[in-house]
């Protein structure tokens, strides 16, 4: 697997740029917000979502500083999604940091949050990115529609595996659907390309989203978060959904009572870990993220070969092989 700096390789320079260019468009007049923002910025994490950008562009044409603008729109939205996940899930910690809300607090955590959404906006707007504007605030809708639609389903347990694949393709697969259509049309592309980039990136998100599921059983070895947490906070995985799908009413009825009234007993939520590793549940979403991640492929090879594409191939890999 290529390392995320082999991977950067065709557009190192504009990731370099990037950095500051992101910095300069949080910047603001009030001395907490730029404490804060640079507060964020000094723990970025590895930028996947404006290198999907640049690749993309690259890829399908030529970088310009209309694609420099939507790596930073995304940036700022991603950015302020975590900020205000934070708050919702009153976490404290943030890629091992301190989050923003538990060092200010939740009030100026949301409106730290909302000042980054409104200087994505106005990013585009005084620009006149109408197009970029339309890519991005679409991306937003599906990801607010995907969270609102999984906390509806944790609350019954009663999720089907059709409406798992949309609260992912919502909520995590449409930002990075995002990146690649925005890149392809920043780069001059048209329509019907944009439009595969786009798919290409949500075939992509959805694999990226379903190896997070994975982590949450350990099943890599190597684990990049502590296990259980999805099942503590009621989220309803593929593992755990195929696993209820394919065993008896009376063990399927236990294991729901233990998640939606157990869940914070560890002994307890170990028990539905090992119920799921039993069950080949773990097998079979491997199987299934390979399955998105190939189709992502396939239709990258659609492109003419170049560089970029090569390093979008490494990179779809890269999201379906980390280790956290």
């Amino acid at each position: 697997m290529s390392s995320i700096d082999q991977i950067k390789g065709p557009v190192n320079k504009e990731m370099e740029e990037f950095e500051d260019k992101f910095l300069a468009s949080m910047k603001s007049s009030v001395p907490l917000l730029d404490k804060i923002t640079h507060y964020i910025v000094r723990r970025k994490g590895k930028q996947l979502r404006p290198l999907f950008v640049f690749l993309s562009a690259k890829a399908c044409g030529n970088i310009t500083e209309s694609t420099h603008r939507a790596a930073a729109l995304i940036e700022l939205l991603h950015t302020a999604t975590l900020v205000h996940d934070d708050v919702v899930d009153d976490s404290n910690l943030r890629r091992g940091f301190f989050s923003v809300n538990a060092l200010w607090k939740n009030k100026i955590a949301v409106l730290v949050g909302d000042y980054l959404l409104s200087r994505g906006l106005l990013l585009s707007v005084d620009n006149n990115e109408h197009r970029l504007l339309g890519i991005v605030s679409n991306a937003v809708r599906e990801m607010s529609e995907g969270e609102l639609l999984q906390i509806e389903k944790a609350r019954r347990l009663d999720i089907a595996e059709p409406v798992y694949f949309e609260i992912i393709r919502s909520k995590t697969a449409s930002l990075i659907a995002s990146c690649c259509a925005s890149g392809a049309a920043t780069s001059g592309a048209g329509e019907e390309l944009v439009a595969t980039m786009k798919t290409f990136g949500e075939l992509t998100g959805i694999a990226f989203q379903i190896k997070d599921d994975l982590f949450d059983f350990g099943s890599d070895g190597d684990i990049g978060k502590p296990t259980g947490i999805d099942i503590k906070e009621k989220k309803m995985t593929l593992p755990l959904i195929y696993a209820l799908n394919n065993t008896t009413p009376a063990q399927k009825r236990k294991i729901i009572n233990l998640v939606k009234n157990k869940n914070e007993d560890p002994e307890k939520v170990a028990e539905v870990i090992r119920f799921v590793l039993d069950s080949g549940g773990i097998e079979y979403t491997r199987g299934k993220m390979l399955e998105y991640r190939d189709k992502a492929i396939a239709l990258l090879h659609t492109l003419p070969e170049s560089e970029s594409r090569n390093s979008l191939e490494h990179l779809v890999i890269y999201t379906t092989e980390r280790k956290k």
